[in-house]
């Protein structure tokens, strides 16, 4: 596990950056900016890829028992929120930000935690979360680019990824591994967007993008649905390989390395109030890692 470990957390760290970063592109460059058919492709080819693998023995899938796949139906359809809010947040706020406000999920999770299940908080992960709080709740304050749009959809994506969270952690007595539980959700994602995609008007407003048949267009919307697979393989053999502390360092520092480089890649307009947001939520991921690996 130790000699294995930092190959796959830099693989993960590499393909992190990779797919937010070919995601921006499609969303917010090219503007392709129809979420039931961008998610609704990246679930499809996330899906098709686990099932062939399955197939092929790469993975195993137990899935079998319709009692298991009905009780995790409800994290399938937060995982929806995750993927189509943040889709539609990432089109309009620099990566930087959309980061910011994802890290914010884990206050959603600790208050949840608290007052539902009366789930007892070490003071180290008290001041973390009250940290990923304030760093993400001055953001739109200090934002010389507010987007009000964007930022209501990355609130959303915050409070489904918070829940979501929760809900598996509250699963621990489910016969469903990370890999069955991402199949389902690939194929409920894939049912649920493709039904979506007439009413939200994306399905013909698709017809009229002006780089519909532009080869980098292809090449981003192959390479999302791609990367996004690899990164899903990467992060549960994280989880399955590596002990708690370890995943949350690593997932940390893709993080950290994919916002700063995005820096120099993608345009954003950035004050020293918003450099302190950025560093305030460095500092609360940092005391998670640290309480994880305290055991506080």
């Amino acid at each position: 596990m130790y000699y294995r470990g930092p190959a796959v957390g830099l693989s993960f760290c590499i393909f992190y950056l990779a797919f937010h970063f070919t995601n921006k592109y499609v969303l917010s460059i090219l503007k392709f900016t129809y979420p039931t058919l961008f998610q609704g492709w990246q679930t499809l080819v996330g899906g098709v890829f686990l099932h062939v693998w399955w197939k092929l023995g790469w993975v195993e899938i137990n899935c079998t028992s319709r009692a298991e796949i009905v009780s995790w139906l409800p994290a399938s359809a937060f995982f929806v929120g995750i993927i189509y809010a943040g889709s539609r947040a990432l089109s309009r706020l620099p990566i930087p930000v959309f980061l910011t406000l994802h890290s914010a999920s884990e206050v959603v999770t600790y208050v949840i935690q608290r007052l539902l299940f009366r789930e007892q908080s070490s003071q180290t992960r008290t001041c973390s979360v009250i940290l990923l709080l304030v760093s993400a709740g001055c953001l739109p304050i200090h934002d010389s680019q507010l987007d009000i749009d964007g930022y209501f959809w990355a609130v959303i994506h915050l409070a489904c990824s918070g829940c979501y969270r929760v809900f598996q952690k509250s699963q621990k007595s489910s016969l469903l591994s990370d890999i069955d539980q991402q199949y389902i959700n690939y194929f409920f994602s894939v049912i649920l967007l493709a039904f979506a995609s007439h009413p939200t008007g994306d399905l013909f407003s698709a017809l009229e993008f002006p780089f519909l048949y532009l080869y980098t267009f292809h090449s981003g919307c192959c390479a999302s649905g791609i990367l996004g697979f690899l990164l899903m393989l990467l992060s549960v053999k994280l989880r399955s390989s590596l002990s708690p502390a370890q995943h949350l360092w690593w997932s940390f520092l893709a993080k950290v390395l994919t916002a700063v480089i995005s820096l120099f890649v993608f345009e954003i307009s950035l004050n020293v109030p918003l450099t302190m947001c950025f560093l305030a939520c460095c500092l609360g991921e940092a005391l998670l890692v640290y309480a994880a690996r305290t055991g506080a």
